[in-house]
């Protein structure tokens, strides 16, 4: 899914930057070509944290989906107010390519999860729920 959304969340960044630079000049540019950088990053880090969490258990999925929402957007919210301490930052630029890019990518993943993309997905049985169906198993046979 990360794969996937590369090379459209490369050129949103494309575009953001573009506009921005239209819009609002060189410092608006680099600002919402940031914010869109930061969207395609912090999707990126979900993907690649799921991946990761559905090799371990389906609570550790769980818990990285919920406290992973969390996480990553205060760190999308640290990265405003430390750059808004910079001359060169524009706090609207950078969130008018936040949003609409969030918005972009939750669309994207309603996109992916309609057409069946998380019927793909493979996620191991917790140990103990595994260890307790076999002794299960072994009593009744």
């Amino acid at each position: 899914m990360v794969r996937r959304a590369l090379l459209p969340g490369a050129v949103g960044v494309v575009v953001a930057f573009g506009l921005g630079y239209a819009i609002g000049g060189a410092e608006a540019a680099l600002s919402a070509g940031l914010g869109a950088a930061v969207v395609l990053a912090n999707f990126a880090v979900h993907g690649l944290s799921l991946a990761w969490a559905s090799t371990v258990s389906i609570s550790a999925v769980h818990g990285v989906a919920l406290g992973g929402v969390v996480v990553r957007l205060g760190v999308i919210l640290g990265l405003l107010f430390l750059l808004d301490q910079t001359a060169w930052f524009s706090p609207l630029a950078f969130g008018l390519a936040v949003i609409p890019g969030t918005l972009a990518l939750l669309a994207y993943e309603a996109k992916l999860a309609l057409g069946g993309m998380g019927a793909a997905l493979q996620i191991p049985a917790d140990p103990a729920a595994a260890a307790a169906a076999e002794q299960l198993a072994a009593r009744e046979s």
